[in-house]
């Protein structure tokens, strides 16, 4: 009588690592959630802009005191934090009965193509979008360097 294996081909194959598991490649995979809709942790979405004279940022940051909005600029490296506070409840008469918090800080850090005259920058934020005008400094473009 002949003995009875199960056959697993991607494990008989000699150029694969043996210690490699397979079995457990996607185990969890559906475990979180793949849209986590509004009750996720917000993101800031941008739109960076260029045109001779100056650079023009556009931040969603929606729900967000502009108190809570943090631009620094060092050189042609600019980063743009906010501080994000969400509070829901859900009551039935006196008794409470759904509750969420979230607190936690979104941020962005990118370089641009030149320095940033630091001392002309403006900002506004108004209906959840901040949009930062940054002039580029004089006299820093960039210069082509012959390889010999």
């Amino acid at each position: 009588m002949a003995n009875i294996t199960r056959f697993k081909p991607i494990n008989d194959l000699p150029w694969i690592d043996p210690f490699s598991d397979f079995d457990n490649l996607f185990k969890g995979f559906m475990v979180r959630p793949l849209f986590q809709g509004a009750n996720g942790a917000p993101q800031m979405k941008l739109e960076v802009s260029e045109d001779d004279k100056a650079f023009t940022v556009k931040a969603e940051i929606p729900g967000v005191k502009k108190e809570d909005i943090h631009i620094s600029v060092d050189g042609n490296l600019v980063s743009i934090s906010a501080e994000v506070k969400k509070e829901t409840e859900q009551k039935q008469g006196k008794k409470l009965v759904h509750s969420e918090r979230y607190y936690g800080q979104v941020s962005r850090s990118f370089t641009l193509d030149s320095e940033v005259e630091q001392g002309a920058a403006q900002a506004k934020y108004a209906d959840g979008v901040l949009e930062a005008v940054l002039p580029k400094r004089k006299g820093t473009a960039a210069t082509q360097i012959a390889v010999s």
